[in-house]
């Protein structure tokens, strides 16, 4: 990490891939506590301290990363916040007791007939692309995406490590996107 003072005050960056790793592992443990009290789950909030790690040290091999604790921390309440409203939406689809219920929940605004038609095409395209991926990387995503399953969870499962669940995981995201990409 490189400080330095300025006119502004005091600035530090995040300056290579070995920084980044030991300000993440250095902070680790505040940023699951952190994110386990916005989540509510400890292992929901460890999985999302993993990819908020990701993200993070991602931009910051692209670019210097001013603040980089603070930086940290947003990106985990970004993605504990989006977390928490993604759950409370499920909660609302899935513990509904009638279709039509449920379907009301699900959308915010109402269908026409071009938005039921393209997300018709988009979930035949999710599923030919999950049809597509190797047998693990599907079912390590859909235990994540899906069941909600942690990487330690989905790791026991599949007999790997959490690491490599984690990259099952991710590409098996990163191969559904490329082809909803392909879609739009």
């Amino acid at each position: 990490m490189v400080s330095f003072t300025n006119s502004q005050g005091p600035f530090r960056f995040v300056a290579a891939t070995a920084d980044t790793t030991t300000l993440f592992v250095q902070h680790r443990g505040a940023l699951v506590d952190y994110a386990t009290g916005i989540v509510g789950s400890r292992a929901q909030a460890e999985d999302l301290v993993q990819e908020a790690w990701l993200r993070f040290d991602e931009a910051a091999k692209k670019r210097f990363v001013s603040e980089p604790l603070s930086y940290l921390y947003r990106i985990v309440r970004n993605l504990a916040l989006d977390n928490r409203r993604r759950v409370a939406r499920e909660r609302r689809v899935f513990t509904a007791d009638d279709p039509e219920s449920a379907a009301a929940a699900s959308i915010e605004r109402p269908s026409t007939p071009e938005a039921i038609a393209l997300h018709r095409d988009q979930l035949e395209a999710l599923m030919a692309a999950l049809a597509d991926l190797p047998e693990r990387h599907r079912i390590a995503f859909e235990m994540h995406r899906i069941a909600g399953c942690t990487l330690r969870e989905i790791a026991a499962t599949l007999g790997v490590s959490v690491s490599q669940a984690q990259v099952l995981v991710v590409e098996g995201i990163e191969h559904c996107k490329q082809r909803m990409r392909r879609l739009d």
